[in-house]
């Protein structure tokens, strides 16, 4: 297999991180509801965990698409 293949199977392999990340931002602001709707007066402090899960999740999926880039590029 040349290096060429390898590389497209690299950036392939790193998509799946994005979708990670997309899963994960999912999952908590569904969770947040749920936990919203179980208790409407903790709305301020599920709000800031969830807020931070998902800055963390999106990091993730940034840091996935940077790898990506610098695959293609071969950086």
């Amino acid at each position: 297999m040349e290096m060429e293949a390898y590389k497209f199977i690299g950036m392939g392999l790193v998509a799946l991180g994005m979708l990670g990340a997309a899963i994960g931002v999912g999952l908590i602001f569904g969770n947040a509801a749920q936990g919203v709707a179980r208790n409407p007066s903790a709305v301020g402090q599920i709000r800031g965990v969830a807020i931070l899960g998902a800055v963390f999740a999106e990091f993730m999926g940034l840091l996935s698409f940077v790898l990506g880039i610098m695959i293609m590029l071969k950086l």
